[in-house]
């Protein structure tokens, strides 16, 4: 039996997506570093004392600028609230941190479409409006007690290091931090941190994207996606997005390409964006929210 032309064939296509992802990858890591290297983590708790729709918006900002590792955001996200930030902020940051980031924006646009990234920018910002006026309505503030106590207790999850390191420049005007000998430290620090902190998710994202264009056929795909039944099709899709992300065990920008194949395979376009938007479900993750929030807050 020959395995050398399918196994080549499944390399080739990873080869060829992380090609096309490469520069956008580069210039997204670089605008999150140059951010991360002029605002501490001391004055992101400052910035997110309630849950105003000012806060809601500058934690949007801030969850934007920084990694897009999702085990950094949510490392990050209980960081600044075990440091006194509100605990919706904290989330909302988390969430845009893994759904507004410049580099994620950009590998959509280059793999899938500009629709697709407009339908991020779009769907992240409700996303955190939804959450915050459910958590308005069912986060008491004894649960929120309760979590802040289960994240000072400091239990490991997953990228704490990264999100207790701080290597800001906090002197000087902004354009000054930036082009200081510190600045420049900062960001390529930022930078190659950023870069270790997802590149297995990448990797991991791209093989699995490559088997699957090279394995699966495209029957299969459309049989599954229902696309002789397009009605059918936009409700699967939804369900079915999400479900395939929490059993790929990949999140972060390594999502990508995965989605892209699932596009070209045919679920629908909200079952794409479902499926994007998941990427904070995988299991995993949902064990370290456990650990840092406990269980009650975790169901929520």
């Amino acid at each position: 039996m020959d395995l050398v032309t399918p196994l080549g064939h499944a390399l080739w296509m990873a080869f060829a997506m992380f090609w096309e992802i490469l520069w956008p990858l580069i210039l997204g890591f670089g605008l999150s570093a140059v951010v991360q290297a002029v605002v501490s983590k001391s004055e992101m708790t400052r910035l997110l004392p309630n849950d105003s729709p000012k806060s809601l918006a500058i934690a949007c900002g801030l969850g934007a600028a920084s990694s897009s590792c999702s085990y950094a955001a949510v490392a990050l996200a209980r960081s600044i609230f075990r440091k006194g930030a509100n605990f919706t902020a904290a989330m909302a940051f988390e969430l845009a941190s893994t759904n507004l980031v410049a580099e994620l924006t950009v590998i959509i646009i280059v793999l899938m479409g500009w629709q697709f990234a407009a339908a991020e920018f779009v769907g992240g910002p409700l996303m955190v409006i939804l959450m915050a006026l459910l958590f308005r309505l069912f986060l008491s503030r004894k649960l929120v007690a309760e979590a802040r106590t289960q994240a000072g207790k400091g239990l490991k999850g997953k990228m704490e290091g990264h999100a207790e390191m701080d290597m800001s420049v906090t002197a000087g005007s902004f354009w000054q931090r930036i082009t200081s000998k510190d600045g420049f430290t900062a960001t390529s620090h930022y930078f190659v941190m950023d870069l270790l902190a997802v590149w297995k998710d990448i990797v991991g994202g791209l093989l699995i994207a490559g088997a699957l264009a090279a394995w699966v056929p495209n029957d299969f795909w459309k049989e599954f996606f229902l696309v002789s039944h397009p009605v059918a099709g936009k409700f699967w899709g939804p369900v079915v997005g999400p479900a395939v992300a929490v059993v790929s065990f990949v999140c972060s920008v390594g999502n990508i390409p995965l989605a892209a194949v699932l596009w070209n395979g045919g679920i629908s376009f909200g079952g794409v964006i479902a499926f994007i938007y998941a990427d904070l479900l995988v299991l995993p993750i949902i064990d370290i929210y456990r650990k840092y929030y406990g269980w009650k807050v975790t169901g929520l």
